[in-house]
């Protein structure tokens, strides 16, 4: 129970760091989503955001955003005190997430997600990627099943102006399939919906680099910089301090 408590502490303290730091939101998910990762129960899931939250809503005033696919756990995240669902599966893992966003009112994050444990490969030094993964035509498909999720959304009462579309860099998607999703981001736009996009420390940017999660501030900068220019309106990162000083150039350069 100590250590529960203490681990508690520590995540709630990096929150508020995060928040001093200049985040505008705190993302908090209880389980990973690393491409080969084991699943957790409701139970453990609920035990490790549950807490957090709790302790974060009384410390920052900035909205709290619940990292998970459990209609359950978003529901419990929600009477903690999250404001915002973020959905990995976007509404299409389970069919009462949709309902429990439209009750509380809140916004979610819909994020489009072909990971399969078949295609995740393991390096040492670089981390998970997913390989094999094929497209008819990257963009177009992920706009077609993200519109899907959106109709889930909307057939299910979450007013259109709650809902933020994220591709899901390194959700199901190759090295290349990413750096192409950056690339033709802007594509994503005739959705008429904010646009997310998480590229901090991605393996994309470490196998393009060559580089260990520690040592991808560069290339994260580059993918946030690019992202912002193609159109992202929220941009989902580690290292709050530099990247919103990346947003901060690169949105006077290009938002005029």
């Amino acid at each position: 129970m100590a250590q529960g408590k203490d681990w508690v502490k520590s995540a709630v303290a990096q929150g508020v760091q995060q928040a001093k730091g200049g985040a505008d939101i705190l993302d908090v998910g209880g389980e990973s989503t690393r491409p080969g990762s084991t699943p957790v129960s409701l139970e453990e899931e609920l035990e490790r955001v549950v807490p957090v939250i709790e302790g974060l809503a009384r410390e920052v005033s900035i909205p709290i955003s619940i990292d998970t696919y459990k209609s359950e756990v978003a529901r419990e995240a929600i009477r903690a005190g999250a404001s915002v669902v973020n959905d990995v599966w976007a509404l299409q893992m389970d069919p009462k997430m949709a309902g429990v966003v439209a009750e509380h009112k809140v916004p979610i994050i819909l994020m489009h997600n072909r990971s399969t444990p078949e295609n995740a490969e393991m390096k040492d030094k670089l981390g998970s990627r997913y390989v094999g993964v094929e497209y008819k035509d990257l963009m177009r498909d992920i706009k077609a099943e993200l519109e899907e999720s959106v109709d889930i959304a909307l057939r299910a009462g979450i007013e259109r102006e709650q809902i933020i579309v994220d591709p899901g860099i390194g959700f199901g998607k190759t090295v290349e399939q990413n750096l192409e999703l950056i690339y033709r981001l802007d594509e994503l736009k005739t959705l008429g919906l904010p646009i997310l996009v998480g590229p901090s420390r991605k393996s994309f940017i470490g196998y393009t680099l060559d580089l260990p999660p520690e040592e991808r501030l560069e290339g994260t900068a580059a993918a946030v910089a690019l992202s912002i220019e193609r159109g992202a309106d929220i941009i989902r990162v580690h290292d709050i301090l530099a990247m919103r000083r990346v947003a901060k150039l690169t949105d006077v350069i290009v938002r005029r």
